[in-house]
């Protein structure tokens, strides 16, 4: 263990440093930012569709490139929803490459993750699963998974519907390590979810303003230049609320699906289908916005932590800072004692 190593369930589970993950993104987990946030002593996480679709890398060739830039933990993310056979075979071959490259912490989203929990612990490795309320922590729970990504009403890309303080309400007697997803900006926000009896902190939108991300100087920019009220919900991207700098392109497109959508959307084989078309079309509208340095296209993922986001800055140093101030809590705490 190192000698400064922040001791919660999940730093142990990571065999990291600080209890801060930088969240998978797409499409903005391109592999020097993973590397940096784990060399750092958090853990970057890979998002695959990212790495291969967005930054062209062949997903083991990219797991390589990453762990040419650091010798420290990393982790994979698996979208397990069972839109199709053919990405769910794809979904089981990456975590298979990732197994075979050394990977050995998972965070599965949007589906059951049983069959993922089953492989992974196999090889020794752990595995938390997304959740925004009970009824799927409950499901996860009985997968077995060996922790809960706590997706609150502040977080970016698929936000929940509960705050983090409620989440630990509802959630906090499963008797699993809680990370706090959603409304980490800075980090006096880290260090006040871990008073609330987090053992980490999952961010996305505050890695995205960073150096190494590869996000265009426009979407950096305007996570920025953003305040909390910037950010809506848009039903648009996937077929269920993602968050969303408002800009006139947004407003241009609407935030609700339409009636026959929202109809489909409810049936049990059609949600599906149509969740499957959404993704296809978004996925391609968010990598050109992501990379369009000339910010034409402003169709920009984004929570409402962008309220605490002042500066583009490096990576490196939000995870240093986040760690002395979880320091200082522990000393100040001990202190008190």
């Amino acid at each position: 263990m190192s000698s400064d190593r922040l001791d919660t369930p999940f730093t142990r589970h990571a065999g990291v440093d600080t209890p801060l993950i930088c969240g998978p993104m797409y499409p903005c987990s391109n592999p020097e930012l993973v590397a940096a946030v784990s060399d750092a002593g958090g853990l970057g996480v890979v998002q695959p569709v990212s790495l291969t679709f967005v930054h062209g890398h062949d997903f083991r060739e990219g797991l390589r490139l990453i762990r040419q830039q650091t010798s420290k933990p990393i982790g994979m993310n698996a979208l397990i929803e069972r839109s199709s056979r053919r990405y769910h075979e794809r979904m089981q071959a990456w975590i298979d490459i990732a197994l075979e490259e050394g990977v050995r912490f998972f965070i599965t989203s949007l589906g059951n993750p049983r069959w993922v929990v089953e492989r992974v612990a196999a090889c020794g490795g752990v595995v938390y699963h997304d959740a925004t309320e009970r009824k799927w922590a409950l499901k996860a729970v009985d997968a077995g998974v060996d922790g809960l990504i706590a997706v609150n009403n502040r977080a970016g890309g698929h936000a929940g519907g509960f705050s983090a303080a409620q989440l630990i309400d509802r959630l906090g007697d499963l008797g699993l390590p809680m990370i706090c997803a959603g409304g980490i900006g800075d980090e006096k926000q880290f260090v006040a979810a871990l008073k609330m009896g987090y053992a980490g902190c999952q961010s996305g939108t505050r890695f995205i303003a960073t150096s190494e991300c590869r996000a265009s100087m426009p979407y950096k920019q305007a996570i920025v230049d953003a305040g909390e009220e910037d950010i809506v919900l848009s039903e648009r991207i996937t077929g269920v609320p993602v968050s969303l700098i408002n800009t006139p392109h947004v407003t241009s497109m609407g935030l609700k699906t339409g009636a026959l959508a929202r109809r489909m959307l409810q049936g049990r084989h059609s949600k599906h289908w149509l969740r499957l078309l959404y993704t296809l079309r978004s996925a391609f509208q968010l990598r050109r916005a992501s990379l369009d340095e000339s910010g034409t296209h402003e169709f920009w993922q984004a929570g409402k932590s962008v309220d605490a986001i002042h500066h583009i800055e490096s990576a490196t140093e939000i995870v240093r800072r986040c760690h002395d101030a979880a320091l200082d809590m522990d000393h100040q705490v001990s202190t008190d004692g």
